[in-house]
């Protein structure tokens, strides 16, 4: 029989894997919201990635539930279970290690995405941080709100201070804490894949283990070992 320790932790790592799936499925939605600043750091690309893999590891969670529920001789489901697990943890690294690279770029990757954005959103990006164009005051800046004119967008250039009153540095700064802890908690999640796919393969083994003795039993008459 597997002992009630083992199935005691497997089941604790399995809650977690079921708290991970919830977790990416509904920041995922609630991040498609509008807000700007959100909006503008997750494109809506990573929102699916996200979305997918929530549903993934919830997918993966119902898998465990009717491995873990069949007769002890039966080990075919947690054997699937460990495949599934194996899937999620090459989407896991994938998804992780995507947005982790996209934070060694930053702030050319946000200067390319602050370019490609529409002039009302850059407005409401150069309101919200004070802010004039992206690296310089003279590049896609918009005229408008905070940024009134040419002139007094002029008067806001320091030569000892390339950032001040630039995009760049508030923008990369909420992205950078952002992303980082966006991909922190995916690189997280390996950890519980990990965990429960060992715990798997223990409780497979004494499954397995516990059938091969009743079998032996069987054969000695049910008398068991002396």
């Amino acid at each position: 029989m597997v002992s009630k320790g083992l199935l005691a932790c497997w089941a604790f790592v399995d809650a977690w894997l079921l708290a991970a799936g919830v977790l990416s499925l509904v920041m995922s939605l609630v991040w498609r919201a509008p807000n700007l600043l959100m909006n503008f750091t997750i494109p809506e690309a990573d929102l699916t990635a996200g979305t997918v893999l929530g549903v993934a590891l919830l997918v993966t969670f119902a898998i465990s539930i009717g491995a873990i529920v069949q007769r002890n001789h039966v080990t075919i489901g947690l054997v699937l279970l460990n495949w599934a697990l194996v899937l999620d943890f090459i989407a896991v690294v994938v998804v992780g290690t995507y947005i982790w690279f996209f934070t060694l770029q930053e702030r050319n990757n946000f200067f390319a995405r602050f370019n490609a954005a529409t002039p009302d959103v850059r407005v409401q990006l150069q309101d919200r941080f004070q802010c004039c164009g992206y690296f310089t005051p003279n590049d896609t800046v918009e005229y408008q709100g905070f940024c009134a004119n040419s002139t007094f967008v002029e008067s806001l250039f320091n030569k000892d201070n390339l950032d001040e009153f630039r995009c760049v540095g508030p923008i990369t700064s909420f992205a950078d804490m952002t992303l980082n802890n966006i991909f922190s908690t995916v690189y997280g999640f390996m950890a519980i894949i990990i965990l429960l796919f060992l715990a798997s393969v223990c409780v497979i083994n004494k499954r397995k283990e516990a059938e091969r003795f009743r079998r032996i039993d069987a054969k000695r008459g049910g008398k068991g070992f002396v």
